[in-house]
Order: structure tokens, then C-alpha cells, then sequence
């Protein structure tokens, strides 16, 4: 197995005391941070399958995902002279009425890992507060809101509703939560919908590409 694929393996597993050390010595033999990084963001995305599949539950991928975020700081200074890492500025939070967080937690470590900023809104956040959060912060690509109460789903349909007609642009809107389907992130006009955090990593670097 090469170093790269190890790298891989330890993030599926969750080894968050090797995980470093692999790292480096994968820079040691010579192979580029950004691929390094792409072999953690595949290892994660491999978790993600796992976890929709039910075959993994969010402790595995709450570890797998600290693994992978002690791999990336090993890799930060290497990025920062490849290439920038940062895929933009990513306001996340879970929508007005609801206080679930863990959903909301782990797609945010998924995001920071895969090379988004993150601005965290917190939980029971009104569309106002998505809104002046876009304002406020540089850089905006992406705007993911989380909701896993049902009851809550009118929140999330005023809140893409009120981004879409604020005015602003340049970011994306991807919404996720146990309730959330692909039917009704088309319905309320979002730009996508992730079922799990592994899938959020990968759909939100596929929308900030097309942006």
C-alpha cells in the first residue's frame, strides 16, 4: 500500500493518533499536499457512503472527520505554497424553530476539512441572520442550512427564499437534514441537497466549481 493510500485508509478508520505522522511522511516521500488532501477528502467521502448506507453510525464519523482535520493542519503550510486551499467562505446554520446541532457539527468539520472557511451560525438562526452573515463576511460561496425537525421545514423554505430574493449573489444554497429530500430542496429552490455530511463535502465543492 502506498503512503497516500494509507493516508486514506487511517481517515476511514478514524486513527486520529497516526494520522499525522502518515501525513508527513507522505510529504517526506514527496507527494503533493493537494493530493494528500484529496486522498483524506476521498477516505471521507468512502465514510459518508457508509454512513447513508447505515453500515457506520456519527460516532465513526465524528472520528473519522477529527482524523481528517488533524491531517489537513499538518498539510495547511504545504497548501498555502501550492496553492490557496480555501474553496471560499461557507455560512452554515441550523434554521429558525430547530436546536439540533450534530447534523449541522459534523457537516461543518467536513466542510473546514475540505477547504472552506466556515462562519457557524449556530442553531434557531432566522433568515435575517443568513442574510447579514452573506453582508458581513468576505468571500461567500455557499450557504448550507440544516434542519431535522419537519416542523421546521416552512423556516427552511422562507430562509432560501429570502436569500434568493436578497439581492445577492455569487454563493450557492445547499440544505440537509433528516426531514430534507432532493424533492423538496427543488421545490424551495435550492441550488442543492446533501443526505449526509460526507455528501455535503463533496456536492459543495462541485457547486462552488460551477460558480
Amino acid at each position: 500500500m502506498s503512503k497516500i493510500e494509507e493516508v486514506k485508509s487511517n481517515v476511514e478508520a478514524g486513527k486520529t493518533k497516526l494520522i499525522s505522522g502518515l501525513v508527513q511522511e507522505a510529504l517526506d516521500e514527496g507527494y503533493a499536499a493537494n493530493d494528500i488532501l484529496q486522498a483524506m477528502i476521498d477516505g471521507m467521502g468512502t465514510v459518508g457512503d457508509k454512513f447513508s448506507a447505515g453500515t457506520i453510525f456519527v460516532p465513526e464519523m465524528l472520528i473519522a472527520a477529527k482524523a481528517m482535520s488533524l491531517g489537513v493542519d499538518v498539510l495547511k503550510p504545504h497548501l498555502a505554497k501550492e496553492t490557496s486551499i480555501s474553496l471560499g467562505t461557507c455560512i452554515i446554520g441550523t434554521v429558525q424553530g430547530d436546536l439540533h446541532d450534530i447534523g449541522k457539527n459534523l457537516v461543518t468539520m467536513m466542510l473546514e476539512s475540505a477547504g472552506f472557511t466556515m462562519v457557524d451560525l449556530g442553531v434557531d438562526v432566522p433568515a435575517e441572520k443568513f442574510i447579514q452573515a452573506v453582508k458581513e463576511n468576505e468571500n461567500v460561496k455557499l450557504v448550507a442550512c440544516s434542519g431535522l425537525l419537519s416542523t421546521t421545514m416552512p423556516a427552511m423554505q422562507a430562509t432560501v427564499e429570502a436569500l434568493k430574493e436578497s439581492g445577492l449573489s455569487g454563493f450557492k444554497v445547499i440544505v440537509g437534514g433528516a426531514p430534507v429530500t432532493q424533492e423538496f430542496a427543488d421545490k424551495i429552490g435550492a441550488d442543492a441537497y446533501a443526505p449526509d455530511a460526507g455528501s455535503a463535502a463533496v456536492k459543495a465543492r462541485e457547486l462552488v466549481n460551477s460558480l
